[in-house]
């Protein structure tokens, strides 16, 4: 989990965040967030700012790209990686697999998950972008700004169901502005109201510890699966490389498209 350490450039940031700082759920009076998001672009410095403003104390840590998944391109990624988050392509075929391997875990089973890991569940369209970004900083060992909206919408979901946390999501009108504040910076055309719908969906592999014998485990959070993926045995040096792994052979291997992207959350460099 993240840790609370003060950081003097994020402490200013998230202070000067309206609505008191704190994720709070809506009100009667208050309007909802629209129930389709504008889609995130995979962009480090999208991310960045969107999680700089709201705790993430980016002088320590911060997104960057994976520029590919040859070794030698793995090897230019600050780390160790804390956290990947992955744009992947929707297609039939990977909306089968994804049937499937639900299915099949709902039928077979897989080893016990972190019981401590915040899981979001998705209810908003387009939000995989938030989701996933905070996946990858909720769960992992980070350095947040004490009192900042992220370090108290950890505390928030602490102890709560996927659905419960999805829930507190959609309540939360400041990671909503977050996220349209985002959506709206990168270098990619913002689309219109009525064309929002997107082929493209993000989920997040993180380290967590088996509860039951203590070993390291390669972890997906995807808020549209049926709960985390157990992947297999994992140290959290070998996080980048093994997430290149499973890109290539389950989701690559099974698609013509071009569109994924990868970023790694990890030590911020000078």
């Amino acid at each position: 989990m993240p840790a609370s350490v003060p950081d003097s450039a994020a402490a200013t940031a998230a202070s000067s965040v309206t609505n008191g700082d704190i994720p709070t759920p809506h009100t009667v009076e208050e309007m909802k967030p629209d129930p389709k998001w504008i889609p995130l672009e995979s962009n480090p410095e999208v991310f960045n700012a969107w999680a700089g403003k709201l705790g993430l104390s980016t002088k320590l840590f911060e997104f960057s790209d994976v520029y590919g998944l040859d070794p030698e391109l793995l090897a230019m990624v600050p780390g160790p990686s804390k956290a990947i988050v992955l744009l992947f392509p929707i297609t039939d075929v990977t909306e089968q697999k994804r049937k499937d391997d639900d299915e099949r875990l709902a039928k077979e089973g897989q080893p016990d998950i972190d019981p401590t890991l915040i899981y979001i569940k998705q209810t908003i369209s387009n939000a995989c972008g938030t989701i996933g970004l905070l996946h990858a900083i909720l769960n992992s060992d980070i350095v947040l700004t004490p009192g900042s909206p992220l370090a108290k919408f950890i505390d928030l979901c602490k102890g709560r169901t996927p659905d419960d946390c999805g829930k507190l999501l959609e309540e939360t009108t400041l990671f909503a502005k977050a996220h349209i504040d985002a959506a709206t910076s990168g270098q990619s055309t913002v689309p219109a109201p009525d064309h929002l719908d997107t082929d493209l969906h993000f989920t997040c592999f993180v380290i967590a510890p088996s509860p039951e014998t203590k070993e390291k485990r390669l972890i997906e959070l995807d808020g549209r699966r049926a709960g985390p993926i157990d992947h297999g045995p994992s140290e959290q040096d070998k996080l980048l490389e093994g997430v290149a792994k499973i890109v290539k052979e389950r989701y690559i291997s099974v698609s013509s498209s071009i569109n994924f992207s990868m970023l790694s959350l990890g030590p911020h460099i000078d």
